[in-house]
């Protein structure tokens, strides 16, 4: 089991490093989603999609 463990060290150190970033990239879209950000970045006023991306219950909220 050692050996294995050593031989395949990069891999593995190069795979807990993508699933640490994934996670925390996910973490932080979640985050800003329970804030009330867009996913996109950029302001819902002009969108023509707004109405898709946030309830009505969250705007009358922002009021």
């Amino acid at each position: 089991m050692l050996a294995w463990i050593i031989e395949n060290l990069s891999t593995l150190i190069v795979s807990a490093i993508l699933i640490t970033a994934v996670t925390a990239v996910v973490l932080s879209m979640i985050r800003g989603r329970k804030k009330g950000k867009s996913s996109c970045g950029c302001g819902c006023a002009d969108c023509a999609l707004r109405s898709s991306c946030h309830s009505k219950s969250s705007s009358s909220k922002k009021k």
